[in-house]
C-alpha cells in the first residue's frame, strides 16, 4: 500500500478518471464509507462485538488526527445505541460531500488537482484530474500482485482495498475481463477474509455491508422522484 494512503483515499483514487477527474464506479460512497469503518476497525477505535449480534462497539474515542476518520468516529461515539456495521456504512455514506472531501485530501497531498469546469455552459462541477500518477500506479500493481498470485501472506490493507474495489465495481479498471474470470476464486477468498488476520477479517465485514446496501439502492432510486446526476 502506498505510504500514507488511507483505505478511503485508495477507493476514491481508483474511482477517479485520471485525465477528466470525474468519478467512475458504482456506489462509490458506500465503498468509501465501508473504508472509513474498516480504518477505524484496523486502528482499534471500534470493534465488532460477536457476543452482541455483531454490533459495533466503541473501544477508543480518542482522535486519530485524520479529519474524516474523526468525523466518522464522532458519529459513532455520539450515538446512544449500538448498531451493526450495515447501519454505520449507510450513515457514513451520508456524510456531506464525502467523495469530494476525500478528493480534496488527495489534492492536498499533490496526487490530484482540484478544479471546477462548466457543464453545458450553465453549471459548474468539481473535477480532480491526476497530477501525480505514482501512488495509483503503485496501488494498482500491489493489487495485481495479490490477485494474480497464490501467495497466502497478504498485506491486510491491500486485501481490504481489493474487497472494497470489488464492491464498487472498480476491479475492471485494474484487471482485464479474462484476469477477473480466471481469478474469481482468489478474489472470493480475499473478500471472505480467508487470507488475512482476524482483525483484518472483521474489517472486511464492512465491505460485506457495503455490498448489501448497494444491492438495495436501485429499488430505492427507482422509487425516488428526483435523481442525482452521475459524477462522471
Amino acid at each position: 500500500m502506498p505510504d500514507n494512503l488511507k483505505l478511503y483515499e485508495a477507493i476514491v483514487l481508483l474511482a477517479l478518471c485520471e485525465e477528466k477527474g470525474t468519478m467512475n464506479g458504482a456506489y462509490v460512497e458506500y465503498a468509501t464509507a465501508a473504508a472509513l469503518a474498516a480504518e477505524l476497525l484496523m486502528l482499534g477505535r471500534i470493534k465488532v462485538d460477536d457476543g452482541n449480534k455483531e454490533k459495533v462497539t466503541l473501544v477508543n474515542d480518542s482522535r486519530t488526527g485524520d479529519s474524516l476518520l474523526d468525523e466518522a468516529l464522532t458519529k459513532i461515539s455520539d450515538t446512544k445505541w449500538q448498531y451493526q456495521l450495515e447501519y454505520w456504512v449507510e450513515k457514513l455514506a451520508g456524510i456531506k460531500d464525502l467523495k469530494h472531501k476525500v478528493a480534496q485530501a488527495l489534492a492536498a497531498d499533490g496526487i490530484v488537482a482540484s478544479e471546477k469546469e462548466k457543464v453545458l455552459w450553465l453549471f459548474e462541477r468539481r473535477v480532480y484530474p491526476e497530477v501525480n500518477p505514482e501512488p495509483e500506479e503503485q496501488l494498482r500493481q500491489e493489487m495485481r500482485n495479490v490477485v494474480l498470485s497464490d501467495e497466502n501472506d497478504i498485506e491486510p490493507r491491500i486485501a481490504i482495498t481489493i474487497a472494497l474495489a470489488n464492491s464498487a465495481s472498480l476491479l475492471p479498471q485494474v484487471f482485464s475481463k479474462q484476469e477477473l474470470k480466471d481469478r474469481k476464486h482468489r478474489i472470493k477468498q480475499i473478500e471472505n477474509g480467508e487470507l488475512v488476520s482476524k482483525a483484518a477479517k472483521e474489517a472486511i465485514q464492512a465491505i460485506e455491508a457495503a455490498v448489501m446496501i448497494a444491492a438495495i439502492m436501485p429499488a430505492i432510486t427507482a422509487a425516488t422522484v428526483t435523481s442525482s446526476p452521475s459524477s462522471c
